[in-house]
Formats: C-alpha cells, sequence, structure tokens
C-alpha cells in the first residue's frame, strides 16, 4: 500500500533549550522524558487517510464519550533511531513494524495505514528531533500509535481514528545492574487465548498482564512468564518480551508463534542471526515442566528474553508458586551475550547488514 499524504511541518515555537535537554540526555531512564515534537495523521471513513503533520508534542484534547475510553480500540508499535558513528541516524526494521501495525489494526477493525505513511512519519520526526538522540549505547525510542478517536457510546467500529508518534531518549530498560533478570512463572492469570488478541500489540493485552506483573514485584522478579490459556502447561512469552532457551549442544528453542504470541521483530531477527551463525532453533512447545527438569539436569545452558526495548537480556533465576530454580550460573553467558552482541552492531552499523534491515533517516 502506498501514501499521497504530504506532511507538514510546525516546528515547535519554544523547543527545548540545548542544556536542558543535555542534562536530560545524560541519564534518561526510560519513557519518562520526551522530545519536542510528534507526528500526527487523521483518519476519518468518507475521507481517509488525511490532515499529516509533525507539531509540537501536546496534550490531546478528547471527549469523555470518545470511544478508545470505552471500547479499546487501540494499537501500538515499538522501535528506536540509532545513532551513528558518523553522525547520522537509522532505524531497525520499520517496514516490519509497519506491517504488524496493519495485522493489528486488521484484528482490532481499525483502517489500514499505508505503510509508506507509517516510516514517512517516523523519518519525519526522527530528523527534526535528531538532537534528542542520545550519544554511546543510549537510542530514541519511537511509539507509533492508533486510536479510536469518535465521539459515541456504541459497540461498533469507529469511524474516525488519530495516529500519533511519539520519541523518548532512553538508556537501559531494566533498571538492576546484574547481567541477568529473575522471572515470576505465573501459573493462574494468563496473557491471551486461542482466537484472541494475543498477536495484535493492543494494549488490552498489556493491561492483562499487569496483575500478574505486580506478582512477580512482589517475589522479587523483574518480569513474568505466561503459560498458555488451555493446558497452562506450555510456555508462551513474558509480559512484554519473547522467550528462547539454548541448550547444551549449542541449539535454541523458541514458542511457536500460533495467535496468542506477539510475532516479535527482534525475535524474528535472533532466529535469522542464529541461523547465519550455524545455529540450529526450532520454534516448538517448551513445557514449563521441561523447563525445570533441564534446568536441574544442566541441559538447559541459558534462556533470555528479547524484545525491542531490552535486546537480549538473560534470565538467571525463576520463581513459581512452590519453588524456584536457577539456570546455569545465573547470569548471562556466551551464547546469549554474542547473538546480543551480533544484533547490537548491525543495528547500530557497526557490522555488515547481509540482511538489508538497516534503514538510514539521515
Amino acid at each position: 500500500m502506498s501514501s499521497p499524504l504530504a506532511f507538514v511541518t510546525e516546528p515547535h515555537a519554544a523547543p527545548t533549550p540545548p542544556d536542558q535537554r543535555s542534562a536530560v540526555l545524560r541519564d534518561p531512564g526510560f519513557g519518562r522524558v520526551f522530545t519536542d515534537h510528534m507526528a500526527a495523521i487523521r483518519y476519518r471513513d468518507g475521507k481517509g487517510w488525511h490532515d499529516a503533520k509533525i507539531t509540537a508534542r501536546a496534550a490531546v484534547p478528547m471527549d469523555p464519550a470518545t470511544a478508545v475510553l470505552h471500547y479499546s480500540q487501540q494499537i501500538f508499535e515499538g522501535l528506536k533511531a540509532y545513532r551513528t558513528a558518523d553522525g547520522g541516524a537509522v532505524m531497525f526494521r520499520p517496514e516490519a513494524n509497519a506491517r504488524r501495525f496493519q495485522k493489528s489494526a486488521e484484528r482490532l477493525a481499525m483502517p489500514i495505514l499505508p505503510q509508506d505513511a507509517f516510516i514517512e512519519a517516523l523519518d519525519a520526526l526522527v530528523k527534526i528531533d535528531r538532537d534528542w538522540i542520545p550519544e554511546g549505547d543510549g537510542s530514541l525510542y519511537l511509539r507509533p500509535f492508533m486510536f479510536a478517536s469518535e465521539v459515541f457510546l456504541g459497540v461498533k467500529p469507529s469511524s474516525e481514528y488519530l495516529f500519533l508518534v511519539i520519541a523518548s531518549p532512553v538508556g537501559s530498560y531494566f533498571k538492576s545492574k546484574d547481567s541477568a533478570v529473575s522471572v515470576w512463572v505465573s501459573q493462574d492469570l494468563t496473557r491471551a487465548a486461542p482466537g484472541g488478541t494475543g498477536a495484535a500489540k493492543c494494549g488490552g493485552n498489556y493491561a492483562a498482564s499487569l496483575l500478574a506483573q505486580l506478582e512477580a514485584a512482589k517475589h522479587g522478579c523483574e518480569q513474568v512468564v505466561f503459560l498458555d490459556a488451555v493446558e497452562r502447561r506450555w510456555i508462551e512469552e513474558l509480559g512484554g518480551m519473547n522467550i528462547f532457551f539454548v541448550f547444551d549442544d549449542g541449539s535454541m528453542q523458541t514458542p511457536p508463534i500460533g495467535g496468542t504470541i506477539l510475532p516479535g521483530i527482534t525475535r524474528a531477527s535472533i532466529i535469522t542471526v542464529a541461523k547465519g551463525m550455524g545455529i540450529k532453533v526450532r520454534e516448538e512447545p517448551y513445557a514449563f515442566s521441561q523447563w525445570r527438569e533441564d534446568a536441574a539436569s544442566g541441559r538447559l545452558r541459558e534462556t533470555f528474553a528479547c524484545g525491542t526495548a531490552a535486546v537480549l537480556t538473560a534470565i538467571g533465576s525463576v520463581k513459581f508458586d512452590g519453588g524456584n530454580f536457577t539456570i546455569g550460573n545465573g547470569g548471562s553467558s556466551g551464547q546469549t551475550e554474542k547473538l546480543r552482541a551480533t544484533l547490537v552492531d548491525i543495528q547500530r552499523c557497526r557490522a555488515p547488514d547481509p540482511h538489508g534491515w538497516v534503514h538510514r533517516v539521515f
């Protein structure tokens, strides 16, 4: 799908002063500070996508009867812009994010935003807020999202939508300085069921994970692992990340995509990179009981979570109602570190990009 949209740029009248911006960029945290501008496109039945602009980031006026507040028609994406050694900026696989955004929109009965418009909005925002991209290991996190903006009460798809992109300079996703995180396995609460919205990136999936995440925090864990909703047996994914298992023969396994798991772009990239390194990767179900047994026997050497925000993060310890176990040495190990370094080097243009994944912004 192509887009005839032309973006109008309305620069911020009073952007953040350089000294204030520099102070923020020294330690931005994650998702707490935002750049000066945002991208916006409106949609209305009968008119289609229109009014594309780059404008000052501002509050969005909202009537109390706005559809999203009542029926949760909302989807989003997450990706990053990285500063390169030559002073430019790149994004990693934005076309894949655009396609997934379209799939999410289809599942939530929302209009399909053309891929060109999605990427142009990202490019334009990164260009105008280029001074917000951190140096070093930081990045500019980009959050495209769309919601039902029609003012009405009634269970039906909205006739109006607003697509926005905001940006936030970020550092490390996890606050802990440890090389691996601990996770809590939720054996009662589930994230998604067959036929549901598990494969769509919509806010409701994340809202459904929050109670389990609170439970994880009470047990001293950074993240929660969900099991399948039918048998409560098979490992699916974390609250916001996919999961991989590394075995003593060097092979890897990850739960298969089947409608209840988000098809992660980092996940897909890892599979491609690993196969290119000669690593055997299986996309097969893996039972929680097997995870425990393999960790105890030593057959399982590493487990890691992956996603846009955290890239690859080793899982060192696992807790559940009735016990706990440690994976390998409890820290980040060789294969996890090697895959992470390889992927990050491609993302930041420090290594060749044989797959054409890197998108140059400027």
